[in-house]
């Protein structure tokens, strides 16, 4: 089957503890919404609180699981799509394993015996959302694990790669494998600046693997921090999105493409110099559930297309339509079957 294995992601499996919360919860964690950062020692006993949430949902998510299970239920072909990163022996491991593969997805997850499954607090204030990851043992990737014979088998047979700026913070070494492997080969390598903290913190790892990206994603947050690292002098999302599809390259064969999202305002795709607007899909606010898992979903959605190589046109469309679905919902969820044409 052509499709079978076509899209790998790696990243962090972090199980969404997701609940409504108030501003007195937020003030008393010190958390802004619209964020996403690494928990902290005074973070830790906030899952606690919100697990005890009467309105308490528990969701398999990080940023790479989320687009691919999203590109998955778009693609409607079973096993089209293959995920790889760390989970702990436990209860929420075998949730999230159980969930990922009625999802379709073949998910090879290397489990650490001594260490728990990464959570995410997912606090959701008037539909905006602020996400704060205890990586715990998606922390705990390994190499190694990557390089075992079928693991790789399963980098050899895709032909599209997707990784969150988010896994540079646990295995930056996977990723360049991953990345050289593509880029000599004339596959597709797609990557995302995932938080400012990333760009901030992580600007070297991501530096390095920056010339193997023939894809960049990101929000108009994400683009003016990593201007504002690089030292640009620009807060104008348009001009950054081009400088950064212009950043030199490690593999001539594919050039590359920058796609950034601004929540309801226009996506700007970046190429060749030049860049093209799209606008989103219109949402009354009253509809807006949560906006947890949308700047994954666009990204799902895109790469649904992208593998079957249609014009960018129709990939913004289908990122528009799973962000679109993914909103209304609670979580990174989706109905039994899209309806995208």
């Amino acid at each position: 089957m052509a499709f079978e294995g076509i899209l790998l992601g790696m990243g962090n499996p972090l199980l969404d503890i997701s609940a409504v919360v108030d501003e007195d919860f937020l003030k008393k964690y010190d958390i802004k919404l619209n964020n996403a950062i690494l928990a902290e020692d005074k973070h830790l006993p906030m899952y606690e609180e919100l697990s005890s949430k009467s309105n308490v949902e528990y969701i398999a998510g990080g940023a790479t699981q989320n687009s691919i299970k999203v590109a998955q239920w778009i693609l409607q072909i079973p096993g089209a799509t293959g995920y790889m990163g760390c989970i702990g022996k436990d209860k929420f491991g075998e949730e999230m394993k159980k969930d990922c593969t009625q999802a379709g997805v073949n998910v090879h997850y290397y489990e650490d015996e001594a260490t728990p499954t990464g959570t995410c607090a997912v606090c959701v204030v008037g539909g905006e959302r602020s996400l704060i990851a205890n990586l715990s043992a998606a922390n705990c990737y390994k190499t190694e694990h990557l390089k075992r014979p079928e693991n790789w088998a399963l980098v050899e047979k895709a032909k599209y790669y997707y990784i969150a700026g988010f896994f540079l913070t646990v295995s930056p070494e996977s990723i360049q494998l991953v990345a050289e492997h593509a880029a000599a080969k004339n596959k597709v390598f797609t990557m995302n600046l995932s938080a400012p903290f990333i760009c901030e913190f992580f600007k070297d790892a991501q530096e390095k693997v920056l010339p193997y990206m023939d894809y960049v994603f990101g929000n108009e947050t994400e683009a003016r921090t990593f201007a504002k690292v690089h030292g640009w002098e620009t807060e104008n999302v348009e001009e950054i999105a081009v400088k950064i599809s212009q950043w030199p390259k490690a593999s001539g064969t594919h050039k590359r493409i920058t796609v950034i999202t601004q929540g309801a305002d226009p996506v700007v795709v970046a190429e060749d110099g030049k860049v093209k607007l799209f606008p989103v899909i219109y949402l009354p606010k009253e509809k807006l559930v949560d906006t947890n898992g949308a700047g994954d979903a666009f990204v799902g959605g895109f790469l649904s297309q992208l593998v079957q190589e249609k014009p960018i046109e129709q990939c913004v469309r289908a990122g528009c339509y799973g962000s679109n679905v993914i909103i209304q919902r609670s979580g990174c969820t989706y109905p039994a079957k899209p309806n995208f044409s």
